[in-house]
């Protein structure tokens, strides 16, 4: 009788842990430098994660469930930073998890320089480094204009708008 085991199927912690394989994932301080060197942070969190807990300044809000579709620079519905395949996208979230699955992911558009901070936003504000609480929070990053074509056609007759991937 064959006693054939299968393999265990992969769990999140092997899902993560190939993520992170792929990344050169950057400290708190290194992503901030990075950024000055003109890197994109892009914050991934909620808006009531941003609401409660405040925001790095000068990073690009886009939620995780558009991630891909604003920072692929073949969509027609990509943010106006994404100019090419080599540019170098830091993502932000809560602790550092889903931003490293969500790098890979980008990764595996072909951006190849995505990357994310170890820690998240958590060791950012830990490290000391600048963050701000608006009143309001900043809004998602939107597609570019661009991706409104036609005679008389709006970003607000887009079938991109934010709410759209």
């Amino acid at each position: 009788m064959c006693t054939y085991k299968s393999p265990a199927p992969p769990n999140v912690d092997d899902l993560l842990a190939q993520a992170r394989s792929g990344l050169r994932r950057l400290d708190p301080a290194t992503a901030f430098r990075a950024a000055r060197g003109g890197a994109v942070i892009v914050d991934t969190r909620p808006e009531w994660q941003r609401r409660a807990d405040g925001e790095i300044p000068g990073a690009i809000v886009i939620e995780r469930n558009h991630l891909e579709w604003r920072c692929d620079p073949s969509s027609p519905t990509c943010v106006p930073e994404a100019v090419g395949y080599d540019v170098t996208w830091i993502l932000c979230c809560d602790e550092g998890y889903s931003s490293s699955i969500a790098a890979a992911s980008l990764q595996a558009l072909g951006l190849s320089n995505a990357t994310d901070v170890i820690g998240g936003f958590r060791a950012w504000r830990a490290a000391g480094l600048p963050i701000v609480k608006p009143a309001e929070p900043v809004s998602p990053r939107l597609p570019r204009a661009a991706t409104v074509s036609g005679p008389g056609k709006t970003p607000a007759d887009s079938p991109y708008r934010s709410e759209q991937p």
